[in-house]
């Protein structure tokens, strides 16, 4: 796929998310306190979009069952039971521009 554009920074401000498509792949990008990063925006336990959940800190949590990741690495952070991690994308900043490694 290689280096796909997700748009200016000023388009993600600090606390908040975006999820952008690439090839049929959807991807969540946060920008945390002014940094960046990407994740698979698929819930590994229900196939929700993270999209649509709440972000705090560096931890994502899906609206439908509370599953939480940590969008810094992808890992699980909290759920009942144990379900997969989320695949992290390199995330790339030249000038004002984010780009993503898919």
């Amino acid at each position: 796929m290689g280096k796909v554009i997700v748009g200016k920074v000023s388009d993600i401000p600090p606390g908040q998310m975006k999820k952008i498509s690439v090839d049929g792949k959807e991807i969540l990008v946060v920008n945390t306190d002014g940094n960046f990063y990407a994740v698979d925006d698929t819930c590994t336990h229900s196939g929700s979009s993270l999209s649509e959940g709440k972000l705090q800190d560096s931890i994502v949590t899906c609206g439908w069952h509370g599953a939480q990741f940590d969008c810094k690495s992808g890992k699980l952070s909290k759920f009942p039971a144990k379900i997969n991690d989320l695949k992290s994308y390199n995330v790339i900043l030249e000038s004002d521009e984010v780009f993503v490694e898919a």
